[in-house]
């Protein structure tokens, strides 16, 4: 009988049920990489089907009463270390919320998403959002049935919020992007009358395989751990982690832009970098899963801007790439390189927006999305809000639907209330970083150096660890003293573009 059996082994039994569903999802992970890398086309259909059955054998696994029951027995027993009952009051929080699902809903939800998914790579080609609309509209539908089935105080979107940063909400965000637009339309302003930057040699003709050398090479000086991962390539970039052994991270390369690449590399690099960095003793618990979002994205967002874009990096990286593409590069100085990376202005493309306008591009989603849960947006007219959007915000003129409402990937998984977390990440990163070079003597030096161990154990001990022990609040609070604050990126990107 479960009554006479000691913590110890009453905690094994929930470690290894909890290892099992891991198992189970991160299979699908597998079965997703995959499909977003070499899946050939005609395995489409057999693969919905093969991440429905998984994904229902992982919902079955993850509400059946057994489970229900040891978590119940188990936060009873005061014995157990912090750890182990943070563990525990998570997975019960956890299971109360997917018991509310029920598996005709998950089941509908993984098909939809396979159809939703292939939709958009259907519509991309043809540049035609209608061929993506009516997939679309049934997986608002079904967004719609989940924050009903979640549960929300306030406005729906915040069922979604909650699920990728605990504890966001459209209060919290309307404040943050109020902020935004207060503080970084005039600094904006200012930038733009700064002589004009020329970045024509960041489009010459860069080789794919040069590209491809220069992107490993970059994963592996920032701490990358190669038998422990692989670059692949696919559509959208993205990282993908199976266990902190096996983290995946793809980019995509285009011949005439040398930025596609690089900042993607080191983009995704600082995502892996954290799912490297988490417990691997804690393998299928909430301690060995990342924080949130938020966190995920400051991780990423810490490597591709606060280091990749900074100067200290580039004065070391710099010869080496001039090197590699003389004929580019033979006689365009530091500086002038520098500059053109860090080039602020309006544009298209969410993935290659400057880190300033990159917020605004984050708010015209906040606000369809949020239009979208609520019923004032809808489907058939996302096309129009979105380029009315782009002309209000940043000014320009959405000449098609793959630059336009076609760009991300995200809808069409389904990741309704994700967007928002890129900019906090990248709010969270400024105020990290500001802390790691007060903390971590000679980091500045050492980034010059081209060394990046001291940033790294930094992360390894301050906030790669901890997993979900923390709320992202508390993590920023015990690393940098204080909650989240605007005004530590405000800070930053004024002493970066030079504006007082």
């Amino acid at each position: 009988m479960s009554g006479s059996k000691s913590t110890a082994e009453l905690y094994t039994g929930y470690q290894s049920k909890m290892q099992k569903i891991a198992d189970v999802r991160n299979a699908m992970a597998v079965l997703g990489w995959d499909q977003e890398t070499y899946l050939p086309a005609k395995g489409a259909a057999f693969r919905g089907q093969q991440l429905t059955t998984l994904s229902t054998i992982a919902h079955e696994l993850f509400t059946e009463k057994e489970l229900g029951d040891l978590l119940g027995q188990l936060r009873r027993h005061p014995e157990l270390d912090a750890v182990q009952q943070k563990n525990i009051s998570l997975s019960l929080e956890d299971y109360e919320k997917n018991k509310k699902y029920p598996a005709e809903f998950v089941a509908k939800m993984s098909q939809t998403t396979n159809e939703c998914y292939h939709a958009w790579i259907k519509a991309r080609k043809a540049n035609d959002f209608r061929i993506f609309e009516p997939v679309l509209a049934r997986m608002v539908d079904l967004k719609k049935q989940e924050t009903d089935i979640l549960g929300y105080e306030g406005h729906p979107y915040n069922a979604l919020l909650n699920e990728y940063e605990k504890g966001a909400t459209t209060t919290m965000l309307d404040t943050i992007f109020r902020d935004v637009k207060q503080a970084l339309s005039p600094l904006l302003a200012q930038i733009e009358q700064q002589p004009p930057v020329n970045k024509d040699f960041l489009h010459l003709h860069y080789d794919r395989n040069k590209q491809w050398a220069l992107g490993i090479d970059l994963l592996k000086q920032m701490g990358y751990d190669l038998e422990a991962g692989r670059q692949d390539i696919s559509e959208h970039p993205f990282t993908t982690s199976f266990n902190p052994q096996d983290v995946r991270v793809t980019t995509r390369i285009d011949e005439n832009d040398f930025g596609n690449m690089t900042w993607s590399c080191i983009h995704e690099g600082g995502h892996a970098l954290y799912e490297q960095g988490l417990p691997a003793e804690q393998y299928g618990l909430p301690c060995g899963e990342a924080t949130s979002l938020g966190i995920h994205e400051s991780q990423s967002r810490l490597w591709e801007n606060n280091v990749g874009r900074s100067l200290n990096f580039w004065q070391y990286h710099y010869p080496q790439l001039q090197q590699r593409f003389p004929e580019n590069l033979g006689n365009v100085s530091l500086q002038d390189f520098y500059h053109a990376i860090n080039l602020v202005k309006p544009s298209l493309i969410r993935t290659e927006a400057d880190e300033l306008t990159y917020h605004f591009h984050i708010m015209i989603r906040y606000e369809i999305e949020k239009g979208l849960m609520e019923g004032t947006i809808q489907t058939k007219d996302l096309r129009e809000v979105w380029n009315h959007y782009y002309q209000q915000y940043l000014h320009v003129t959405v000449p098609d639907d793959v630059q336009g409402v076609l760009q991300d990937i995200h809808w069409s998984h389904g990741s309704f209330g994700y967007f928002p977390t890129y900019s906090l990440g990248s709010f969270y990163a400024a105020q990290f970083f500001t802390a790691a070079q007060q903390q971590v003597p000679g980091l500045d030096a050492a980034i010059i150096a081209g060394n990046y161990q001291p940033l790294l154990e930094w992360l390894r001990t301050s906030i790669h660890p901890f997993g979900r022990f923390y709320t992202s609040n508390e993590l920023c609070k015990k690393v940098t003293g204080k909650e989240l604050e605007f005004s530590a990126f405000l800070q930053y990107a004024k002493q970066k573009f030079m504006v007082d």
